[in-house]
């Protein structure tokens, strides 16, 4: 994979380069959501009690976030000293052998408590490679943007986490529908963790055709590099790091709460059947793609960090009205409270990879924006739905919204405070 820093990256191989990585890694730790909640906690983790065998199945969904920042300060590191192309490769390498692998582990029927093991081994790889992946395909986009059209540029591999979720639950949907519970249970949700390697092939072969970015490229040229970034990061950055982190936690927490939550919760505590749940969630995600688009172009215009205040300040109200959405058995109120929430998950996740990305310089750029996306996973995800399922089912479903207030105030205060200061590109 050698570079010719001669050699132009077209629009077409930027955008798509950007948009094919982050589908394919949000399509396969989808699968993983899906699974977690619809087949894991049967295979992996039998207990006479649903309730806690679904909390288990869920604290394996959480080690993915907590293995990300490890991918984001190894991967960083490398994107920031040898080139963004290398370790985007690598990245996305990483995320797939994990994910083809979980296809084939035996259940726990078969290899006993060997088998939640291995699968825990296998989403702490997910992890790993997601946290190395999603920093460079932003700067992949915005270090090739023009200055007035960064967020537009940046919004292409965020547009990739709809694209995979519609991917990922439409597979599962088909599946359900064209098997009978047994087959699916017995095989079929193998099938989407191997097919995934298609995928993998598909952008692996595309990313092999990007030379390295402008910036980069000129911040090599100027011998800008730093020796060990994530030092940098901590002496220099402090301020961008700690604050950009909070301001990115409700962004994580408002996604997993209107998809790993809401699905758990509508099939196991409202009375709706897992297809219709199914369905509610990729209606949900089509509001998700299209703000995402809308939310960049008014970023561009009136500046990324007002639009993520409005964003934000539109999702603390949003937490107030839980109880009102999630009634039992009202299908067409289920669906509209997800609908809502995808719409302000496209308005704050939209700018959120340019903003993250424009607090740090260069030779830092690709640590620093990936440690701040995913240590915000830490804290706004990693145990977001097991927090809010102990939440609705020890209080009240209208607690679960109490706690994404809070979290939005938080963020807010962040967006306040963190340096205002933007580094060239």
């Amino acid at each position: 994979m050698k570079n010719n820093p001669n050699k132009k990256n077209s629009l077409k191989h930027v955008l798509f380069g950007s948009l094919i990585g982050t589908t394919i890694e949000f399509f396969d730790f989808y699968i993983y959501a899906n699974a977690a909640v619809l087949v894991f906690p049967q295979l992996f983790f039998p207990s006479s009690d649903s309730t806690m065998a679904t909390l288990e199945s869920l604290a394996t969904f959480s080690i993915a976030f907590l293995s990300r920042p490890l991918g984001s300060a190894f991967f960083g590191h490398y994107g920031d000293k040898i080139g963004r192309k290398f370790t985007l490769v690598a990245a996305l390498l990483t995320m797939g052998i994990s994910t083809v692998t979980i296809g084939f582990l035996p259940s726990y029927e078969s290899i006993g408590v060997a088998a939640p093991l291995l699968l825990m081994l296998c989403r702490f790889g997910q992890g790993v490679g997601l946290g190395g992946e999603w920093g460079g395909a932003v700067l992949l986009a915005i270090e090739n943007a023009p200055p007035n059209k960064r967020a537009w540029y940046g919004m292409f591999p965020q547009l990739g986490a709809p694209i995979g979720l519609l991917l990922s639950g439409g597979t599962f949907l088909l599946l359900t529908d064209s098997m009978s519970n047994e087959d699916f249970m017995s095989y079929g949700w193998r099938i989407p963790f191997i097919a995934s390697a298609l995928l993998v092939i598909v952008g692996f072969y595309i990313r092999t055709k990007i030379t390295e970015t402008p910036s980069f490229e000129e911040a090599k040229k100027h011998e800008e590099e730093v020796k060990v970034p994530f030092l940098e990061l901590v002496k220099s950055y402090k301020n961008q790091l700690i604050f950009g982190t909070f301001a990115a936690i409700t962004t994580f927490l408002v996604f997993y709460l209107m998809t790993v939550f809401t699905l758990s919760w509508a099939t196991s505590d409202l009375g709706i059947v897992k297809r219709d749940g199914l369905l509610i969630q990729l209606f949900s995600v089509l509001f998700f793609a299209l703000f995402i688009p809308v939310s960049a172009v008014v970023a561009d215009k009136i500046g990324r960090r007002k639009m993520l205040i409005a964003a934000t300040a539109a999702i603390a109200v949003f937490g107030f009205f839980f109880s009102f959405f999630l009634k039992e058995g009202n299908i067409p109120l289920v669906a509209l409270f997800a609908c809502i929430g995808m719409s302000l998950m496209g308005f704050t996740y939209g700018p959120l990879g340019t903003f993250l990305s424009e607090l740090f310089p260069t030779n830092v750029r690709y640590s620093g924006a990936s440690l701040t996306f995913n240590m915000a996973g830490i804290l706004g995800a990693a145990f977001a739905p097991m927090i809010a399922i102990w939440l609705a089912k020890t209080y009240d479903v209208s607690y679960v919204g109490y706690y994404l207030v809070t979290a939005a105030l938080i963020s807010l205060v962040s967006f306040l405070v963190i340096s205002k200061d933007e580094h060239k590109f």
